[in-house]
């Protein structure tokens, strides 16, 4: 998985004033959970853009002002509610020989079958959390859908590995192949269609005389 470097300082006070003084000044505070203790640190805003505002999986490299560095993944954000920027951000550090989850996108590849017939393609999931030591975790999970027919649903049964476990019951569906609402609105039309000519017919039938009348 690729890795993005957060260049930061490790900060002493986490006082609210502090925590103020560092937004304003256009810097993050950030916590880094899952070793021996917390580490408190802090970074330029800007610097998380590539690791929050995109749709890929990322791990991070923080790399701290005192020489200290962590692999780690994101592990949660908070937003402003009004201006959308970024309040804090925590971090959880990665082992080699401890596995982790973390939420990996789905890229779908290939041109259904039944998209090719009519049908339309539903992404029920387009991001699956998995759990793995940190040299399996993938960048994305790629699905081929080239054999879909239409009615077809794909379950996350169908994507399991030895590399990572996915962390959704065996009933989750990640993609099916709907038919189009254009489509049965035709076929419910022919169907009436058979019917009316069906009952043309009868109509224009002369019902058989029963034996022995004169």
């Amino acid at each position: 998985m690729k890795s993005i470097t957060i260049n930061g300082s490790k900060r002493e006070s986490v006082g609210k004033k502090a925590t103020k003084a560092l937004r304003n000044a256009g810097q993050v505070p950030c916590v880094l959970y899952g070793g021996d203790k917390p580490v408190h640190f802090n970074a330029e805003e800007l610097a998380f853009s590539k690791l929050v505002y995109t749709p890929n999986a990322h791990t991070v490299v923080i790399s701290l002002d005192n020489g200290d560095e962590f692999n780690a993944v994101l592990q949660d954000i908070q937003f402003h509610p009004v201006t959308d920027r970024i309040l804090h951000i925590d971090f959880y550090q990665l082992f080699e020989d401890k596995q982790i989850s973390m939420e990996i996108p789905v890229h779908f590849v290939g041109n259904s079958k039944g998209v090719k017939a009519g049908g339309v393609l539903r992404k029920n999931a387009r991001k699956l959390r998995v759990k793995a030591l940190p040299s399996n975790l993938p960048d994305f999970i790629e699905i081929d859908i080239t054999d879909l027919k239409i009615g077809a649903k794909l379950y996350v049964t169908a994507l399991e590995n030895e590399a990572y476990k996915i962390l959704h019951t065996d009933n989750t569906v990640v993609c099916q192949i709907k038919r189009a609402r254009a489509a049965m609105v035709i076929a419910t039309d022919d169907d009436e269609e058979e019917l009316e000519e069906g009952a043309e017919a009868t109509e224009g039938t002369d019902a058989p005389e029963a034996e022995g009348q004169e």
